[in-house]
This record gives C-alpha cells, sequence and structure tokens, in this order.
C-alpha cells in the first residue's frame, strides 16, 4: 500500500479532494490517504503559527516520518496539486541510499504575494519540500521537538539532515509549476502544482493549465 499524505488548509478543502480523487483514479495499486488537518492533530502539534507562514500545512508536512513512526516510505504532497500520472510511476523512484526525494525546482518568485494575498518568500530550495517521499527511518531528525522549535527555513531547507547528499532528485515532471515560466521545456507533466495560486481562487481561474483541476474537479460526484 502506497501511504500519502495530502497537506490540509479549510481554506482549500476543495483541492485536497480533488487532488485525492486524482491519486486515486489513476492508481494501479490501493492507495492510503491522509490529510494533515490541524483539527486532527491537536496531542501532536501546537506550534504557533508563524507570521511567515501562507497555509496550515506549513509546517505539518514535516509530521509524515513521526506519523509514520519512522517506518517504511510515505510521500507527501501539498493540496493545491494534480496527479495526472500513475501514482505507482513515483512511488516506484524510492531509492534507499537517501532520506528524502525531491524535485530540485529552481523557484524565484516574481511576484511579492500569491493566493489570497498571502506573502511570497524566496529561499534556497523553494518548493523543494512541496512533494517528498520520506524514507521515514532516515528522516528521525524530524522529531517533535524538532519540528516545534526549527525555524521555518531549517524545515524547508533540510537543516534536519546533516548532509544534503542525502536528498535525491526527482524528475521534475512530478512537481510542474504552473505560471511560473522558466519549466515550459518538461515534457509528460505528470503532477501539477499550483503554487502561486489554484484555480479554486478568485482571481486564478484562468492560471496556467486550469483547465486540468476543473476537468478533475468535474469528475467528483
Amino acid at each position: 500500500m502506497i501511504k500519502v499524505f495530502i497537506g490540509y488548509d479549510p481554506r482549500e478543502s476543495m483541492a485536497y479532494h480533488v487532488l485525492s480523487h486524482s491519486i486515486m483514479s489513476r492508481s494501479s495499486t490501493p492507495v492510503s490517504i491522509i490529510p494533515l488537518a490541524l483539527n486532527t492533530l491537536v496531542n501532536i502539534f501546537d506550534r504557533p503559527r508563524d507570521p511567515m507562514q501562507s497555509t496550515d500545512f506549513s509546517f505539518t508536512r514535516f509530521l509524515v516520518p513521526y506519523l509514520s513512526e519512522y517506518e517504511g516510505w510515505s510521500l507527501y504532497l501539498d493540496c493545491d496539486m494534480v496527479m495526472i500520472d500513475n501514482v505507482v510511476k513515483l512511488w516506484s523512484l524510492r531509492d534507499e541510499k537517501y532520506s528524502v526525494q525531491v524535485v530540485k525546482n529552481n523557484h524565484l518568485p516574481n511576484m511579492t504575494t500569491k493566493f489570497l494575498d498571502e506573502k511570497q518568500t524566496t529561499y534556497a530550495k523553494k518548493n523543494w519540500s512541496s512533494l517528498m517521499l520520506f524514507n521515514n527511518e532516515k528522516c528521525k531528525g524530524l522529531d517533535l521537538e524538532y519540528i516545534h522549535t526549527a525555524s521555518g527555513l531549517d524545515l524547508h531547507q533540510f537543516k534536519w539532515l546533516d548532509s544534503d547528499d542525502k536528498i535525491g532528485a526527482l524528475p521534475d515532471r512530478w512537481n510542474y509549476l504552473a505560471d511560473c515560466g522558466y519549466e515550459k521545456t518538461i515534457d509528460n507533466i505528470s503532477l501539477m502544482h499550483y503554487t502561486n495560486g489554484g484555480p479554486y481562487f478568485e482571481g486564478y481561474e484562468n492560471c496556467e493549465y486550469a483547465d486540468v483541476w476543473f476537468n478533475e474537479k468535474a469528475k467528483l460526484k
């Protein structure tokens, strides 16, 4: 079984359901999907909201190895995505020599704000943590104390690992950043990511590949 954790924010609840449907409808093997909703984590996560975070799941994503009891592998995804390929293909890319595997985007935003007027921040390794294949046993540095006390940059820049050599690279097609412009050469996109703002937000209805999201939403019954 593939264990998938999805970041959850009540403001993007429809995005969560669309992503979940897109994963399950294309998977050729059983998938367990777990939302990282704050109300389900009250006895585990009580870190005060950081003024720099734009979603409820900015930090809860790093709970995945703990919630997996540091065993096996788990996949984390932001909710503002659509899976347009079989998740089994992504799962098959797991490599035991790495602690975590990500798409190593070179995302340098040219805007200061994004959806719902949230601040757009720029830092090294931006959006690497939006999709993570966790080799849970090798991520024990992500214990509850560290997750509650480390800075946002330390978490999102993988400072919980003792070397960047432990971060494996996934093919770019598994985290295409819509409306970011610099990835136009990617062929056969497997996962769409609306990081600046999903089509479900006012003002983003016509973002790049919005039709992909709306077509997936239309399949929900």
